[in-house]
């Protein structure tokens, strides 16, 4: 049996490696992927590009617009002097907000009547729109209060004894709210997802349309033999993109892994052993390599959908939900963003982890199950 197997496995990596494009798509372009969507997979919103529709054109005014620039968030492009300039600015998306303040800004805040500040957004993106409006109601109200005292102080001689709520903000897991860091590792469980899928998926396929099968057919390999065969080199090659792809994140996206990584090894299996499952059945039940890969395709995106990774299951309709249970992704997403941002162990992950294990087995069965030792 254990020479059989050797067999198979030679096979199968010679078949992989003999061609350089394929060695490189599984071994360098899931790194590369990483990077470009370590840079990509982020929401969050700096260097606003910002133009400023100041018809009061004070003291006060200017203060206020300083403020925003002061912030970080906002980059003024353009000073503009008419609504046609204004609306056409963003009409053409040169500006993704404006700051208008009318005539009489300044003699408001003086006589203690409310100044209006108004921020129009580009709502296209309504994420970012939203953001946008969020940091510009904080600068807004920490200008007001300021402005408040010192009116206080100036009407009082003394500054104001009035006390105050302090709000002390504390994030835990992500310090500095990177949305990066809960981003990049769902990036890589979908990557670890897709690529050996991907190629079980068209691997005994690929054995009918060159004509081999029937070479195997002869031999005395089993089924169970047989599908060893396909996925151990599959899952050795998945388990490296697992080191590969960590080690980048760590080491030049400084992506945190605070729990083990022994742990994440031992987890990764269970889901590459899920994915290999999945594909393997597409396998046998796929004629062609084109069937196998539309298949694969039409798998895939509803599971990274239905996962978690892009928007949250709980804002999903509640059959919607019901079909995420059986979406390996989601239980591996908690996985590695429990391990990498919490540091969490396995007596808070078994859930998940049964869950993959029961899933990887139950799938395993029903490819070795539908797999026959016959040409169909």
């Amino acid at each position: 049996m254990l020479e059989r197997i050797r067999h198979m496995l030679r096979k199968e990596f010679l078949q992989t490696m003999r061609d350089w494009r394929m060695a490189g798509m599984v071994f360098i372009a899931p790194v590369i992927q990483v990077c470009i969507f370590g840079y990509v997979a982020t929401t969050d919103v700096r260097h606003v590009e910002t133009a400023v529709f100041d018809l009061d054109n004070t003291q006060a005014s200017r203060q206020l617009v300083a403020r925003f620039v002061g912030s970080g968030y906002f980059d003024v492009i353009e000073h503009v002097t008419d609504e046609a300039r204004a609306r056409d600015i963003m009409d053409r998306g040169q500006a993704s907000a404006i700051l208008r303040m009318n005539t009489g800004f300044e003699d408001d805040l003086r006589a203690g009547r409310t100044a209006e500040l108004q921020v129009i957004v580009d709502g296209t993106d309504s994420n970012t729109g939203g953001i946008v409006l969020s940091y510009a109601a904080r600068i807004v109200e920490q200008y007001s209060e300021e402005v408040l005292d010192s009116r206080v102080a100036r009407l009082t001689g003394s500054p104001p004894r009035v006390g105050k709520v302090e709000l002390q903000v504390r994030a835990w897991f992500n310090e500095n709210l990177e949305s990066r860091n809960y981003y990049l590792p769902g990036v890589m469980a979908n990557l670890l997802f897709l690529i050996p899928l991907v190629l079980t998926s068209m691997a005994i396929v690929r054995e009918k349309e060159i004509g081999t099968m029937e070479q195997i057919l002869v031999t005395p390999i089993r089924p169970t033999e047989f599908i060893l065969g396909k996925t151990v080199p599959f899952a050795l090659i998945g388990f490296f993109d697992v080191i590969a792809i960590t080690a980048f994140g760590v080491l030049w996206f400084s992506i945190p892994v605070r729990g083990s990584v022994l742990l994440l090894l031992a987890c990764s299996g269970l889901y590459l052993m899920t994915g290999l499952s999945i594909g393997l059945l597409i396998s046998t039940v796929s004629r062609t390599q084109q069937q196998a890969m539309m298949t694969t395709f039409f798998f895939t995106l509803p599971a990274i959908l239905l996962s978690g990774f892009m928007f949250p299951i709980a804002n999903m309709p509640p059959a919607i939900q019901a079909l995420t249970y059986v979406d390996p992704l989601r239980y591996f997403l908690v996985i590695i963003r429990g391990i990498y941002l919490k540091g969490l162990g396995a007596s808070v992950l078994w859930p998940q982890m049964c869950a993959l294990a029961l899933m990887g087995v139950a799938t395993l069965w029903l490819a070795v199950r539908r797999f026959r030792k016959t040409l169909k």
